[in-house]
């Protein structure tokens, strides 16, 4: 009887412990990073999505997994009209849904920015995600209104209490660094190879928590040792200028 008495009491012991797991608890640790994109040609230009996947690689403990909603030169309220958007958010369990749109410098276009972003943060919430606001930048042309398109994103973000990812001040900030990195491509507005990948540093450094600095080595992307020095440097100063949280 002794004997079992004692076995009975190591069970019991035993489901404690498991019930209990590693910490208090809680529930296991989330292995999927999971980001929905919509937006236009600045999201789908060189494969953004594709690029933050890649960044994910840094850690192999969490896969990242990413889908979008892209047509060119949209708006949010294209977007919204459209209603496929919508749809993709209500459709899967994402951590972060990332809204995007044009420059939005003129004080008419913050405005749609805003009403557009709060309609869909509605959704985003809805749907168990938090929404995430993907700052761009004006084209070169029109280089003064660089401010303007700045604080329009970051006051969409406030208006959500969304997750500010500076992407466009990354680019400004490495742009007067080294005027020699070909952050655009030839129309001077749509990114080069290189800005996307300062987009994609940003926003996946923003989204999984992480420093952008050494991002690419542990990722396992190869670039130009200068290069990716540069782009990290940019993309963590942007980032402690901007806190998305």
């Amino acid at each position: 009887m002794a004997t079992r008495a004692v076995r009975l009491a190591l069970a019991a012991c035993w489901l404690l412990v498991s019930s209990c797991g590693s910490s208090a608890g809680e529930p296991p640790p989330d292995r999927e990073l999971r980001l929905l994109f919509i937006g236009n040609s600045l999201t789908y230009a060189n494969d953004l999505p594709a690029l933050v996947r890649e960044l994910g690689r840094s850690d192999p403990s969490r896969a990242v997994v990413v889908s979008s909603v892209t047509y060119g030169a949209y708006s949010l309220e294209d977007h919204w009209n459209r209603g496929e958007a919508q749809q993709a958010i209500a459709s899967g369990q994402w951590d972060y849904v990332i809204l995007q749109q044009g420059p939005s410098a003129l004080p008419e276009s913050r405005v749609l920015l805003i009403d557009y972003v709060t309609r869909f943060a509605e959704e985003i919430r809805r749907a168990g995600a938090r929404p995430a606001i993907y700052m761009v930048w004006p084209p070169l042309n029109r280089e003064p209104e660089w401010d303007a398109v700045t604080e329009s994103y970051a006051a969409a973000a406030r208006a959500v209490d969304g997750l500010l990812l500076p992407a466009g001040e990354a680019i400004r900030e490495a742009r007067a660094a080294n005027a020699e990195l070909q952050l655009f491509d030839v129309d001077g507005f749509h990114p080069a190879p290189a800005g996307s990948y300062l987009a994609a540093l940003v926003i996946f450094a923003e989204a999984a928590q992480s420093s952008p600095v050494g991002l690419s080595r542990r990722a396992g992307v190869t670039l130009p040792g200068a290069e990716a020095a540069a782009l990290e440097s940019a993309a963590a100063g942007a980032m402690a200028r901007f806190d998305g949280r």
